[in-house]
């Protein structure tokens, strides 16, 4: 259960808790200080008075939230409750909004890795920690890169090394001057700390620096403009093209396309890094692993995983019935997705079931057998769902757009932010003179249900087709096994296949033969059996 305590000044451990969630030796007090932004953070919440604010850790940081708590409560003085929140409801990388709104929080103070999902409801503070980095070593191992490499460099990396960012600036001009070397080298900065709910702010308010300075460059002023800066991937601003990718933000020529780059990412390979080599699949891409200090340039990682997205897709294609696993509740837009999940499914001639159930699992999947694939909603950076142990795979909601829209061919391109894919436009309704399909899974082609041949059918011609079917088709033997899916096109049909049928009336088969009258009296001797005679 998520654990929530009303202010530091009332954090009482039993002996065992507090030594699992306290360290060994206890950091000092200066040291949280620098490494939590205890200063930073309490001039946000004073310069905003609030007095409820949720103070949320992932779980390997939960080790310090009493420290963190009553350093941050010294800070601030009196007249704030703070309340520290852990295990999630769902990712830890979003903000828990719904257990905020438990204890009635005005504020959440996320701590660790964070996707910088836009809030739905509540404003948001980030600190994202300052990892360790050698400035000297990645600075030769970025300019060894770029010398390997007519193309120009864009360094990206986790928001925990933006704190050194700029030191690796001045390291490499410094160097590129000893060395006399031109390197064209761009550096991502930091989208923002700050954030505001999507629903009842503008972008400007969204995207505050940690020094105070707002980037607000040409932003759209409209709320319900789709192509907000948050919300948005690519953004074109006069000559410049302004990218926004899991809380960095750089600017590349309206004459360049992001192709023309060698991406050069700073970080472990984690969700934040799959989340760019999958989106700029088509770049080269090197990785500067922090904890070995080298880069690498090995690919077959990313290609290997293109190629099961590619085979969950063409699997998708095949299903009948579709889950919606709900995985997130606070990042904005979440319903809007999942509306339009349903009349994308509903397009396609099939059935669709939404499921809210936290976090997804294998144990929690196999209780919806019927479900022939999900289709997982979640921030962009925990929608790649590892489903190998799963009864039925777990998809994106880009790929279900990719599988659910007929005619619809993978161009290379890849989204994992559903923010990419809301949009007004209904989709397109599959035509009943359409050609069948080939469905690369069965090994030959199919054809799939036309909804408006459907809902134009009346009742008797569907029961005239009904009896036709079974007139012309031989008896499924199978159809009352357990894990039967063969065609069930809903829940209902599903379980009615694969429920035990005891002694009903209603009976399908060949009429039975006439009563025939058994034997009687005992098995030594039936009563229509010759008595022999002894010998």
């Amino acid at each position: 259960l998520p654990i929530r305590l009303s202010s530091p000044a009332a954090l009482h451990f039993p002996p065992s808790e507090r030594n699992s969630l306290s360290p060994v030796n206890p950091p000092a007090m200066d040291d949280i200080s620098s490494r939590y932004e205890i200063p930073r953070t309490a001039e946000f919440l004073r310069g905003r008075a609030y007095t409820r604010v949720a103070l949320q850790f992932p779980d390997e940081l939960l080790k310090d939230a009493p420290a963190v708590a009553r350093a941050l409560r010294a800070e601030l003085g009196g007249g704030a409750k703070l309340f520290v929140m852990a295990d999630t409801a769902y990712n830890s990388c979003c903000v828990d909004e719904v257990g905020a709104s438990n204890i009635d929080a005005q504020c959440v103070v996320h701590y660790g890795h964070s996707c910088m999902s836009p809030t739905s409801n509540l404003p948001a503070f980030f600190v994202f920690g300052k990892a360790p980095l050698d400035i000297s070593l990645c600075c030769r191992s970025l300019l060894d890169c770029s010398r390997e490499s007519s193309k120009p460099v864009l360094v990206l990396c986790g928001l925990e090394y933006a704190h050194a960012l700029d030191d690796l600036k001045r390291a490499t001009m410094e160097l590129c001057k000893s060395d006399c070397q031109n390197s064209e080298i761009h550096y991502a900065e930091v989208l923002c700390s700050e954030m505001s709910p999507s629903s009842s702010s503008t972008a400007e308010e969204q995207c505050s620096q940690s020094n105070g300075s707002t980037h607000n460059d040409g932003l759209p002023a409209d709320n319900d403009d789709l192509a907000t800066l948050v919300n948005n991937c690519c953004n074109v601003e006069g000559s410049t093209r302004k990218y926004n990718l899991g809380g960095l933000t750089w600017r590349v020529s309206t004459d360049e396309k992001m192709d023309d780059y060698l991406l050069y990412w700073i970080g472990q390979d984690n969700s934040a890094f799959a989340n760019i080599a999958l989106t700029f699949n088509k770049c080269d891409i090197v990785r500067y692993d922090t904890a070995a200090n080298q880069f690498s340039r090995d690919v077959s990682h990313l290609m290997k995983i293109l190629r099961r997205r590619y085979y969950l897709v063409e699997k998708a294609k095949d299903a009948n019935i579709v889950g919606i696993l709900v995985g997130t509740l606070g990042v904005a837009g979440y319903l809007d997705i999942i509306e339009q999940m349903k009349n994308l499914i509903k397009t396609a001639g099939k059935k669709s079931y939404t499921l809210v159930m936290g976090r997804p699992n294998s144990a929690k999947l196999a209780n919806f057998p019927e479900c022939e694939v999900f289709v997982y909603v979640s921030c962009a950076q925990t929608a790649l769902l590892d489903s190998k142990e799963f009864l039925a795979p777990v998809i994106t909601p880009f790929e279900a757009v990719l599988a659910f829209s007929r005619g619809r061919e993978w161009t290379g391109e890849y989204l994992l932010d559903f923010k990419e894919l809301i949009s007004s436009e209904k989709p397109e309704v599959a035509s009943k003179s359409e050609e069948a399909r080939f469905s690369f899974i069965k090994g030959g082609y199919v054809e799939d249900d036309c909804p408006q041949e459907n809902e134009e059918h009346s009742e008797a011609s569907l029961a005239l087709a009904e009896l036709t079917e079974k007139a012309l088709s031989t008896q499924n033997q199978n159809s009352d096994a357990v894990l039967y899916q063969g065609g069930a096109k809903s829940a209902i049909e599903y379980l009615k296949a694969r429920s035990y049928r005891g002694m009903t009336g209603e009976y399908e088969g060949p009429a039975p033969d006439s009563v025939l009258i058994g034997r009687t009296g005992r098995a030594a001797g039936y009563s229509d059996e010759k008595t022999k005679s002894p010998q």
